[in-house]
C-alpha cells in the first residue's frame, strides 16, 4: 500500500474496456491513494489554516495550496522573529546561559526559514542587549582583537554574570 503514490504520480487517464491489468490496478492505487492521502492532510491540518484552503479532489494539488499558504506565513514568522531578536534584552529575570540559548535558538529558527543569521552578528546582537552593568565587558570586548564565537562569549558572559552577583 503506497499511500504516497497520488503525490508521486499524475492520475492515469481513465480506464477503458481496452486498458490492461497493470493500467487498471495503477488506477485503483492511485484513486484510494489519493483518497485517503486526502482524507489523512484534512484531518491533521489546523482549522484555521483549513478555512483558507480551496476544496480540491487532488492530494497534490492540496498540497500545494498548503505550502503557498506557508510560504507567506513563513516570511510573516521570518519578519517577527527577527524583530524579536534584535531587540531582546537581557533584564536578569532569567540566566544569562538561558538568555543566550533563546537568542541562540531564534537564531537557528530563523536559519530554518532561509535566513542565516551569522556567528558574529549573533554575538553582536547579544552583546547589544546586555544591560549598562556589562559596559567594562563589551568595552573589554572591544578591545581586544580577537572575535569571540555564540560558545566563547556564552562562557565569558556566564563568569561575568557570576562576577556580578557577587
Amino acid at each position: 500500500m503506497d499511500l504516497d503514490l497520488a503525490l508521486l504520480n499524475d492520475k492515469s487517464a481513465a480506464i477503458t474496456d481496452s486498458s490492461s491489468a497493470d493500467e487498471k490496478s495503477f488506477y485503483k492505487a492511485w484513486e484510494r491513494s489519493n483518497r485517503l492521502r486526502l482524507m489523512f492532510m484534512r484531518m491533521n491540518i489546523a482549522n484555521n489554516i483549513k478555512s483558507t484552503i480551496p476544496q480540491t479532489e487532488s492530494a497534490r494539488e492540496y498540497l500545494k495550496f498548503v505550502e503557498e499558504r506557508f510560504r507567506s506565513a513563513d516570511k510573516s514568522l521570518a519578519g517577527t522573529l527577527m524583530a524579536e531578536l534584535t531587540t531582546m534584552k537581557f533584564d536578569g529575570s532569567c540566566s544569562m546561559q538561558n538568555h543566550i540559548i533563546e537568542m541562540t535558538n531564534i537564531a537557528a529558527r530563523l536559519q530554518t526559514l532561509g535566513m542565516k543569521v551569522d556567528d558574529s552578528f549573533l554575538v553582536q546582537f547579544i552583546l547589544n542587549s546586555l544591560p549598562p552593568e556589562y559596559g567594562p565587558f563589551q568595552i573589554n570586548y572591544n578591545t581586544i582583537k580577537d572575535k569571540w564565537n555564540v560558545s566563547e562569549l556564552f562562557s565569558m558572559l556566564t563568569q561575568e554574570e557570576s562576577r556580578l552577583k557577587k
